[in-house]
């Protein structure tokens, strides 16, 4: 007989006497196997050590205990903060994870949803983005939580967007500071982009201050070429929609050391101050929002929970210039 690591469902079902079907009934817990023959199966797999594959479990849509978590992006830090706070929790109840990446375009999410509904995952956390259509996730209202947006009848873990931004402009203001530029996103994203960025003109109407503003997209360079427009001929402070954008106009400012300006940044991810330590950020609680979205789904999956609406609190965080 092969070694134990390498037996087989077959090998199982051909020393039982009894076929691959009513092992795999077996191993799954499922019921339609009489008490005798699950004995005598039990018996094998005890004997020789056998110990299933959960991965080929998931392959055959046999899957028990996984969770699917779509990220927008595999290489944003604030969504890799909350993942790394989703899994540990995850692994506690006993779940194992499948970990997809939608690039923020509803095709892939709708492909990723179909290829986890084969694989009979238990449920997903998903964070949402602006044009992902409520219809396509309507399915999953039991068994699903969203992080970053709200849908009709869904669980969903969501950031203060308008408190951070407000939290920063009335420090920045506390601090002396009359002329403040904004560096965001473009206005269809309605989170880090329309949300933030409106609070910010809201913030200046309150304060009496002229807005200056720039928006792009998400990446570095955005930030790096976009600092300039928003900061302007006057600005002594700059406000960042992300620590991306952040980053990429503190790259722009090392080029011009003429301009001395507290850059302030949204996310509080350890890259940025570890880079510059100086920046006044706030914390939008990437954390607490994963382990919100495990604890939320695992309640909702146990019975134990309702569908819940949470917005995660920011806190102001760093030093002032």
């Amino acid at each position: 007989m092969a070694a134990s690591s390498r037996l087989t469902i077959k090998d199982i079902a051909r020393l039982s006497g009894v076929g691959k079907s009513t092992v795999s009934r077996v191993i799954n817990h499922e019921g339609r196997v009489s008490a005798e023959t699950r004995e005598r199966v039990e018996a094998v797999i005890q004997q020789y050590g056998f110990i299933p594959s959960r991965s080929a479990q998931a392959m055959r849509g046999q899957s028990d205990k996984i969770i699917g978590i779509i990220v927008s992006r595999l290489d944003s830090p604030s969504e890799n903060q909350a993942v790394r706070a989703i899994l540990p929790l995850l692994y506690e109840q006993g779940y194992d994870s499948m970990l997809m990446e939608s690039l923020l375009k509803p095709a892939l999410v709708e492909d990723h949803l179909r290829i986890m509904a084969q694989r009979k995952v238990d449920g997903v956390i998903l964070f949402g983005f602006t044009g992902l259509d409520a219809a396509l996730l309507s399915r999953w209202q039991d068994k699903m939580v969203v992080m970053v947006r709200q849908y009709p009848g869904l669980s969903s873990i969501c950031f203060d967007d308008q408190g951070a931004v407000q939290q920063l402009m009335s420090r920045l203001v506390e601090d002396g500071h009359r002329h403040i530029g904004y560096l965001g996103v473009a206005l269809q994203d309605e989170t880090t982009g329309r949300l933030r960025h409106q609070a910010y003109l809201q913030a200046c109407e309150h304060f009496q201050l002229t807005p200056t503003v720039a928006l792009g997209d998400l990446g570095y360079l955005s930030g790096f070429e976009l600092a300039g427009e928003a900061i302007g001929e006057q600005a002594t402070a700059l406000i960042c929609a992300t620590d991306t954008l952040a980053l990429g106009a503190m790259k722009f400012l090392q080029g011009h050391p003429e301009r001395q300006l507290q850059v302030c940044s949204i996310g509080h991810t350890p890259l940025l101050h570890f880079l510059f330590p100086d920046t006044l950020s706030v914390d939008l609680g990437y954390a607490k929002a994963g382990k919100a979205a495990a604890t939320t789904l695992v309640d909702l999956l146990n019975g134990s929970g309702e569908r819940v609406q949470q917005i995660v609190p920011s806190r102001l965080d760093g030093h002032k210039r």
